[in-house]
């Protein structure tokens, strides 16, 4: 086991990222509103976005550098697009996985305070956790939270076909194509399963820093390991959260609540009532370690962007420049924190209506992150690296995420 985990790293930073509202509330709303009939929405996502997610780790485990600096051989026009992709979503990003962090915070403790008060507070204490820790103490930290987490949710998922459901009559909804609200949940669900696509970006920093942390070179063959771990390790638990919709809500008549406290008391009574009461505890702290762990995430990964466009790649032995980027990181660390409380302020009464924005605004900007993405591969990386096969899949990727988007504009044209 200790030898399987010291081969993960990256890995599981995009596990802890990608494990947050996507499954703990999308996936579980999915299951608790449609049924099991939305896992489909669950393979086509991990599908079709595959390659780009991929192409973080197998860039970087290439070419030793992150993705960022491979927009920038494109030229300034591909580093500017995802500069300005980053600034539109990462306070919407980050208010809503804290937000959700901070209902099952609140219900936890027994606290009574206003999410967004909650949501600072959690802010304040990932930022003093990456400034101490860095790297090395995320990537240990990773490791217990993702055993905790996959251990109780396989266990309640399982639990979950045994539990003695009330059915109500007519209470059973089946999608419908002409339903301008299913779709809008549709396209919200896909958006952020198994994640928002910025990871990919997210990811081959990691794997920079990875290796930086061990002074070693570029593996690929470990790099691709770790990343297939992560990543079908997040499909698998997507499924899991989606069934315990299914089994617990699906046709009892129970609606889930768009109040993050709230939300997060029913999640955690859905656990308790597949596995029993006597789990109550453990499950709460699983559920808050989870969407804690991608707080934790993208408030790490989102800085490391934005100062990776900034500033660049700066030389390990030039301390004058180490310190002055690490001072930009904790800037930047500073404005998203600011920039999400100051959001949740304004929607924290509509923990949903946080989600689905961010959701949405995620859904239509992946297919420019895709082509970018795909344009670098298709330039930089060697030809045994971005195969013939490869670039097929990436292509039904791309066409599969524009289709989806210009049907939801299309939906969000004719029904508003």
């Amino acid at each position: 086991m200790n030898k399987i985990l010291s081969k993960l790293g990256p890995g599981l930073l995009y596990a802890g990222a990608a494990i947050g509202v996507s499954h703990v509330v999308q996936s579980t709303k999915a299951g608790a509103i449609y049924g099991s009939v939305m896992i489909a929405g669950i393979l086509l996502a991990h599908i079709f976005k595959y390659p780009f997610f991929e192409l973080g780790p197998r860039y970087a485990s290439t070419t030793g550098e992150s993705l960022i600096g491979g927009y920038r051989k494109l030229g300034k026009g591909a580093v500017l697009i995802v500069l300005l992709l980053t600034v539109s979503t990462m306070f919407t990003v980050e208010a809503a996985v804290t937000v959700v962090t901070a209902g099952i915070a609140i219900k936890l403790f027994g606290l009574s305070m206003s999410p967004w008060i909650m949501s600072a507070i959690l802010l304040v204490i990932c930022a003093l956790i990456l400034n101490i820790g860095h790297f090395d103490l995320l990537n240990n930290l990773m490791k217990v939270i993702m055993i905790v987490l996959a251990i109780t949710t396989i266990v309640a998922a399982v639990s979950s076909f045994f539990v003695d459901r009330q059915v109500v009559e007519g209470s059973m909804k089946f999608f419908s194509w002409s339903s301008a609200d299913d779709n809008k949940f549709l396209i919200a669900f896909i958006g952020w399963m198994p994640a928002p696509l910025d990871i990919a970006i997210w990811h081959s920093l990691w794997t920079v820093a990875g290796m930086r942390s061990k002074n070693s070179g570029p593996d690929f063959k470990r790099s691709m390991f770790d990343f297939k771990v992560g990543y079908w390790g997040t499909a698998f638990l997507a499924l899991c959260f989606l069934l315990l919709g299914a089994n617990v809500i699906y046709g009892s008549g129970t609606e889930l609540s768009s109040s993050g406290v709230v939300y997060a008391g029913q999640l955690i009574d859905m656990y308790t009532a597949s596995i029993g009461s006597w789990s109550y505890y453990i499950i709460a702290i699983a559920a808050f370690t989870t969407m804690f762990s991608t707080t934790l995430t993208c408030l790490d990964a989102m800085p490391r962007v934005l100062t990776e466009i900034v500033v660049g790649q700066v030389p390990d032995d030039n301390e004058k420049r180490v310190a002055q980027k690490r001072n930009v990181h904790r800037s930047f660390m500073l404005l998203i924190m600011v920039g999400a409380v100051i959001l949740l302020s304004v929607f924290v009464s509509n923990m949903a209506q946080m989600v689905t924005l961010a959701t949405s605004i995620s859904f239509l900007t992946a297919p420019v992150l895709a082509y970018l993405g795909m344009r670098v591969a298709a330039k930089y990386l060697p030809e045994n690296k971005w195969t013939k096969n490869m670039r097929t899949i990436a292509w039904a990727g791309l066409i599969f995420l524009v289709a989806m988007s210009v049907y939801y504009l299309y939906n969000l044209w004719i029904n508003g």
